[in-house]
């Protein structure tokens, strides 16, 4: 049994660990566009706080793992890359219930456009467009939109200003 412990200890102890903030060799050079989301935030919506969201690398620093917390309870993670053989961005979220949406799209003009379809409350296919300002101050804007009619109207469901947390 102490021969098992110990080269099972020998087995952790010799595996090396990369920072979780540390930037890797992604298979694409793109990989780092969305770096400008990392950090620790406080976000507040229409003036009012909204909750926390922490924006990590991990998997060698080619992943950005979102943590969110909602300040009325919600709560998700989302794991964002860049995917070189679709040559996009890809979002897959997950909430505490389940749920999930799956976006993909691509860095320009200093923001990241990434959008998808979900089915809605009664059944209906929604199309999702969210989008990431890189904001010369330091701070981030998210703005979530939906359509219902194929693009020709589109509501906010979420603009949210996210400033680094002190």
């Amino acid at each position: 049994m102490r021969t098992v412990l110990s080269l099972a200890l020998a087995m952790i102890v010799s595996v090396p660990v990369l920072p979780a903030q540390e930037k890797g060799k992604c298979a694409d050079e793109k990989s780092s566009q969305f770096d400008f989301w990392i950090g620790e935030w406080d976000v507040e919506a229409g003036g009012q706080v909204a909750g926390t969201n922490s924006i990590r690398r991990i998997l060698d620093g080619c992943v950005l793992q979102e943590t969110w917390s909602g300040a009325q309870g919600s709560a998700g993670s989302s794991f964002n890359f860049f995917n070189p053989s679709k040559g996009k961005w890809q979002q897959f979220w997950v909430w505490r219930n389940g749920t999930t949406l799956e976006l993909e799209g691509e860095f320009r003009s200093g923001k990241m456009v990434l959008s998808g379809e979900s089915t809605g409350r009664d059944g209906e296919t929604v199309a999702n467009r969210i989008t990431w300002y890189d904001n010369d101050d330091g701070t981030v804007r998210q703005l979530w939109e939906v359509t219902k009619d194929g693009g020709k109207t589109w509501e906010t469901v979420f603009d949210g200003l996210y400033k680094p947390r002190t």
